[in-house]
């Protein structure tokens, strides 16, 4: 379905321990229309999922994704960047068949 990296993983620890989270909290990962590209990634922590999530489990980070998402995100890659060239999290999406210059929307 997804995947997620290491980097990605220790990065959404270290954000999920200052935010003091509750113990089933997960971060949404997901797609809302907009952008110049026409979607738009969307990144959230939530203390709970949603009843129709799909919950995927990377050791003991939880992602949250709804049903809808998951057919445009499927074969992802989230990954996290910390170089020189910009911090952020980035989605590797082999489903974009264009993306914008700034990388948080693509088109379909």
């Amino acid at each position: 379905m997804i995947t997620v990296t290491s980097k990605a993983i220790s990065e959404v620890k270290r954000l999920m321990a200052q935010e003091n989270d509750a113990e089933n909290a997960g971060l949404r990962v997901g797609i809302k229309g907009g952008g110049c590209s026409g979607l738009t990634y969307v990144l959230n922590f939530e203390k709970t999922p949603r009843e129709d999530d799909k919950i995927l489990e990377f050791g003991d980070v939880r992602l949250f994704m709804d049903p809808k998402s998951a057919i445009y995100l499927k074969g992802t890659e989230l990954d996290f960047s910390d170089g020189l060239n910009g911090t952020g999290f980035a989605f590797n999406n082999p489903n974009a068949q264009r993306t914008c210059g700034c990388g948080s929307s693509f088109g379909v």
